[in-house]
């Protein structure tokens, strides 16, 4: 069996909707909608970029966000130029 989308009400009394996995797991769970029309749009979205959308790591730095370096290293406008003494 495939997995299925469920269009549920949480406990705020909002519209959501979960993707399933075949065995029942819970693989991702929705924003929240102002209705179930909205929810099943949100569905139709995410069928029509899911099996075409990029796979892209997002990193942690160390302050808590994301960005493109690794965490605890400087950005390259950081880093002195070797041959730059130190002040």
């Amino acid at each position: 069996m495939a997995g299925q989308f469920e269009i549920f009400t949480d406990a705020e009394a909002n519209v959501r909707f979960r993707l399933l996995g075949a065995d029942g797991t819970v693989l991702a769970i929705s924003k929240p909608y102002e209705d179930k029309r909205a929810a099943a749009d949100g569905i139709m979205a995410v069928r029509e970029c899911a099996g075409t959308g990029l796979i892209r790591e997002a990193r942690s730095n160390a302050w808590g966000g994301t960005g493109t370096s690794r965490a605890g290293l400087p950005r390259p406008a950081q880093r002195r130029h070797p041959h730059t003494p130190a002040i």
